[in-house]
């Protein structure tokens, strides 16, 4: 009733009785302060009206080609050697400093600008690790968080290097940042929901970003590319061949004493022992009390006995951390996950070391999961300087994952059916047996399965000087199943197999199609003066990039001395190598 009435009373200006000889002026006052408002009101809108105009044309004209900011002759030529020009441009013209450096300084700008996309990446992923995830969804999660933490750790050192440091540390580096990207994409792929499109929309763009990286840093290092190799000649090369009884030169003269000691003469750090008399009953105890980020070398010396434990994993942090067992057999580390649990890939390692200068002596490392339930890693490595020394590894699918940076197996035993040497590392086998076991039926075996995804990374699968065999049941049903050398998982898979004995499993292909006709063209796949009834080279495939090895020069590249740099790195470790071809 209240606003009725003041709505009356107001309204009665043909009440003059009422409101007496002061109503007039209030009224006409009113009025005018209401005509007063319209007019402001129609003014605000010509001008806001005007302003819009003025803004959209300005915004369209910002939009034409000729008013963009434009890219510098030095960005337009540095982002020109890269596989992603476009975002290579637009990804520096948005980084402070980038229109007044030079085509050296952008190669730090380009590092400096992916490896902040990273860090974001990771600290916004990283907020929902409360969220409720299944199995499966969990497992692809934390995947992407350990890599994108070690991608992290990985261009740092790559910015800190790219001025004056080691060409090849930070291509192995970058290579690794990229291959840490595509692990956490293959993980994500196998799952569907929040979590995936949430982790994945920060993903975006961070592998091309990572390539763009390499080929900049590529070029201005002066990296060339030989048939698909890197001409790795930045450093001095040993002058001659080391012979078998030598030591690489990555390991220092402790270290090659440790590798040729008995288990029971070395002086370690910490015993791992079920029965109680050692550090640790355990070996993630010993993992545990280890130091973080040590510069000396760690002996972990683990007794004989069956180790099965939920979770055996050298991380990041843990670096020089050696592993000393009593022998093939005789120590052995095992587990029995597989894909079949809903996990990754990644996850299902029985052992895992990601933590520089890894070495593992005198120890089996197995994965019991049987070949019903396919990918079943036994020993995962991601680790840059690592050493397997005379261990055995043992599973069906997917054996052994040699993921990323810069290794050495020698005297290894490593048995498995499908792709069971699989991954990204820069790597080489010397004087192993690589076992094919009778697998399911329908199924192949391949020994490779390499996934170098882009042409500047520098890494592959070399075999040298060892035996590919197949395992009695399978040599007695040869008839029953095929087995072939590798298969290109990536675009730009490499692998070589180079003086080494190739038994009569091997079918006289040689090598198998991924699918169709996949890579075939951009692969790299090589042999060189290998023995054996299955090294007969007149029925091998016929693909572009296959190639029958015949100069001594380019089979060099894919040695100890050149293709892991293991000269300057492995005499440190303490493992016998030879660093060139002669055997």
């Amino acid at each position: 009733m209240g606003y009725g009435r003041l709505e009356s009373t107001e309204a009665g200006s043909s009440q003059p009785d009422q409101l007496g000889g002061e109503s007039r002026p209030r009224l006409s006052s009113k009025r005018q302060a209401v005509k007063l408002i319209l007019v402001l009101s129609a003014f605000l809108i010509v001008v806001s009206a005007v302003s819009f105009s003025l803004v959209v044309g300005l915004r369209t004209r910002a939009s034409e080609p000729g008013l963009r900011r434009r890219a510098t002759l030095a960005i337009s030529r540095t982002c020109s050697r890269t596989q992603y020009p476009d975002l290579c441009v637009e990804s520096l013209l948005d980084f402070p400093g980038s229109l007044s450096a030079s085509e050296r300084d952008l190669v730090h700008i380009s590092v400096n600008m992916t490896l902040q996309r990273f860090d974001k990446a990771l600290y916004v992923s990283s907020a929902i690790s409360n969220l409720a995830m299944d199995a499966h969804v969990r497992s692809a999660y934390e995947d992407c968080l350990e890599l994108l933490e070690d991608s992290v750790d990985q261009l740092s050192r790559s910015l800190a290097s790219v001025a004056g440091g080691s060409t090849q540390d930070v291509l192995t580096w970058l290579s690794a940042a990229l291959t840490n990207h595509d692990t956490c994409t293959d993980g994500l792929a196998e799952v569907s929901g929040y979590v995936k499109d949430h982790v994945g929309e920060r993903l975006r763009d961070l592998s091309e970003l990572v390539s763009n990286c390499l080929a900049i840093y590529a070029a201005a290092a002066g990296d060339e590319d030989f048939s698909g190799i890197p001409i790795q000649n930045r450093r001095r090369l040993m002058e001659s061949d080391e012979e078998i009884s030598e030591f690489p030169a990555w390991l220092s003269r402790r270290d090659r004493r440790l590798l040729q000691m008995p288990a029971t003469g070395v002086q370690a750090d910490i015993v791992v022992s079920p029965d109680g008399n050692g550090t640790c009953k355990t070996i993630s105890e010993a993992i545990k009390k280890a130091p973080e980020h040590s510069t000396r070398r760690i002996i972990i010396y683990v007794k004989a006995g069956r180790y099965e434990e939920k979770v055996l994993k050298v991380g990041r942090k843990k670096t020089n951390l050696m592993f000393i067992g009593d022998g093939k057999g005789k120590t052995v580390i095992s587990g029995g996950k597989s894909v079949a649990d809903n996990l990754t890939t990644f996850h299902t390692a029985s052992f895992a070391a990601t933590g520089i200068g890894f070495i593992a002596r005198d120890i089996t490392f197995e994965n019991w999961a049987g070949p019903a339930k396919h990918q079943a890693v036994a020993l995962r490595v991601g680790a840059d300087h690592a050493v397997v020394y005379r261990c055995n590894i043992i599973g069906y699918q997917d054996t052994l994952y040699v993921h990323s940076q810069r290794q050495f197996f020698r005297e290894c035993d490593i048995y498995g059916t499908v792709d069971f040497i699989f991954g990204n590392a820069a790597v080489v086998f010397q004087n192993c047996s690589i076992y094919a076991r009778k697998p399911m039926p329908f199924q192949k075996n391949t020994v490779t399965a390499q996934n170098r995804k882009d042409p500047n990374q520098n890494t592959g699968i070399s075999i040298h000087a060892s035996r590919i065999l197949a395992t009695q049941d399978l040599q007695a049903s040869r008839g029953n199943f095929t087995s072939y050398l590798g298969r290109p998982w990536k675009l730009f898979s490499r692998t070589v197999i180079m003086q080494s004995f190739i038994g009569d499993h091997v079918h006289p292909r040689g090598w198998l199609e991924w699918n169709t006709t996949f890579a075939l063209d951009t692969l790299y796949y090589g042999e060189y003066m290998n023995s054996g009834p299955g090294s007969a080279l007149g029925q091998r495939v016929k693909w572009p990039g296959y190639r029958v090895i015949n100069s001594t020069a380019e089979a060099g590249k894919f040695t100890v001395g050149q293709f892991i740099f293991g000269s300057s790195w492995l005499p440190a470790t303490g493992v016998a190598f030879l660093a060139g071809l002669s055997v």
